[in-house]
């Protein structure tokens, strides 16, 4: 005979990695009182990384929120206290087996026993504890049976008792990732109607699409509606100080230790873009890069850039203070500055140089709209080697960009402006642009720069040269 019992679990902060101690909560997604899932996302937290999402990894009742919106907490530190539902040994079953009860007073301290659950953020790498997926649950009434025998104890453990909570469906709970989940979650759609295609039955992202076949997009809904950001200062007179925390504190840090460590140089270029953006435009009209698929002129420039490189492979580069060494890299991951409500960022399309042209587009729309979201994980950010950063949409025309800690150069795309220019023997208007390239002069020297900025600006005076020189 067995008695419910209810016992308190805490969920504590993970551990972050990437050398990071602490992370500000930025948004609770339940309170005290609800009902929670295994998987569930209760949280989003910042680090200085990134903003990603916590699921709980356990069924209950919300109890307590340890802390408010814009705490920073240490890693290992309680945030959330949650009423688990379980099943303990009656008094007089305690009495019949005394042999027994020790061994599973473990069990009754599920916290301590459970080191595979130890989560870490998402996107911050595997799970310490181990990688695979927990075997489907059985039915409770399975789980008593088992506890005599002495091979199978584990499953009699309360960790396989909270699928018998009441806000629990009927039946088996179907399986999903996290992620999965919320995306079901935004797009409506009841995961226990949806068809799993993926291995041992687990429903994948697509699978979630093709339940959701009239709306196969997600991402606009949330990108219109950007994060919480610091309140304008009012005009009382008096001083405001904000508080910088979180990706802004970190990129501070960065800006600063890369201004006084690589010794920067920057050279400018005005370029005529009037073929360019008539490319532009074509491809706009007619579609050729695929359906749905972005096409700005920072997809000519990327691509332009990236075909210099190619031709002056030695500018995608790092420097090894270590061994004072130069580092050649054996592939170009392109990154794009975002400056999103958090803070600048600078997530990178991986192995950029050798995506085609549409492939180069569909990247560059996904790494923007990830952005927008405030979604972009630290893989994301981790690795690159050379950034552009598109100061052209806010109207400037040029600058001395900073370079991305790491990297040999960022290249900065100014406004494009209709401006008299000499055509052809001829003063006529035309849409002219400006680059600025800031180079590390330990890795790039004067010569290696100019032509690699020379370069890019003589693909995008006469864009044909994709084809000649690819």
């Amino acid at each position: 005979m067995t008695t419910d019992v209810t016992s308190l679990r805490e969920f504590k902060m993970p551990d972050v990695g990437e050398g990071l101690t602490e992370a500000e909560i930025l948004k609770w997604y339940v309170q005290p009182g609800d009902t929670v899932t295994d998987g569930q996302i209760v949280c989003e937290v910042e680090t200085a990384k990134a903003a990603v999402e916590l699921p709980i990894p356990f069924n209950g009742t919300v109890e307590a929120l340890h802390f408010p919106e814009g705490a920073t907490v240490d890693v290992g530190t309680v945030i959330i206290a949650v009423a688990v539902a379980g099943a303990a040994p009656a008094p007089a079953a305690a009495v019949a087996a005394p042999v027994v009860a020790p061994a599973a007073t473990p069990a009754a301290a599920p916290a301590e026993a459970e080191p595979e659950r130890r989560e870490v953020l998402v996107g911050y790498g595997p799970r310490t504890g181990g990688v695979q997926r927990r075997a489907r649950r059985t039915t409770a009434a399975a789980a008593p049976a088992a506890r005599p025998v002495p091979a199978p104890a584990p499953v009699a453990a309360p960790a396989a008792v909270p699928v018998q909570l009441p806000a629990q469906p009927v039946g088996e709970r179907p399986l999903a990732k996290p992620p999965v989940r919320k995306l079901a979650k935004d797009l409506g759609v009841d995961l226990r109607s949806v068809v799993a295609t993926g291995p041992d039955g687990i429903i994948t992202r697509e699978d979630v699409h093709a339940a959701a076949a009239p709306a196969p997009v997600v991402a606009p809904v949330v990108v219109e509606q950007p994060a919480a950001v610091p309140a304008p200062v009012l005009s009382t007179g008096l001083d405001v100080r904000v508080p910088v925390k979180g990706v802004r504190k970190a990129t501070a840090q960065a800006m600063v230790a890369s201004a006084f460590t690589a010794p920067h140089v920057t050279e400018f270029v005005q370029v005529d873009v009037t073929r360019t953006m008539k490319l532009v435009r074509t491809l706009k009209e007619t579609g050729e890069l695929g359906q749905g698929v972005r096409v700005s002129p920072l997809l000519l420039v990327a691509k332009a850039l990236l075909t210099a490189i190619k031709r002056h492979p030695e500018v995608n580069a790092s420097w090894d203070e270590a061994s004072q060494e130069i580092v050649l890299k054996g592939q170009v991951n392109l990154g794009i500055a975002a400056a999103t409500p958090r803070g600048l960022i600078v997530p990178n399309i991986k192995n950029a140089g050798a995506l085609t042209l549409s492939g180069l587009a569909v990247e560059l729309g996904t790494l923007i709209d990830t952005a927008r979201q405030g979604k972009t994980s630290p893989a994301d950010m981790a690795g690159g080697s050379v950034t552009i950063t598109n100061v052209g949409v806010f109207g400037v025309d040029t600058g001395t960009p900073i370079l991305n800690p790491g990297e040999a150069a960022i290249l900065a795309f100014g406004a494009v402006r209709e401006l008299p220019w000499v055509h052809k023997g001829r003063v006529v208007p035309r849409q002219v642009t400006t680059l600025a390239l800031s180079f590390d002069h330990r890795l790039v020297d004067g010569e290696l720069g100019s032509k690699v900025l020379a370069d890019t600006a003589a693909i995008l005076e006469r864009p044909k040269r994709l084809i000649t020189w690819a």
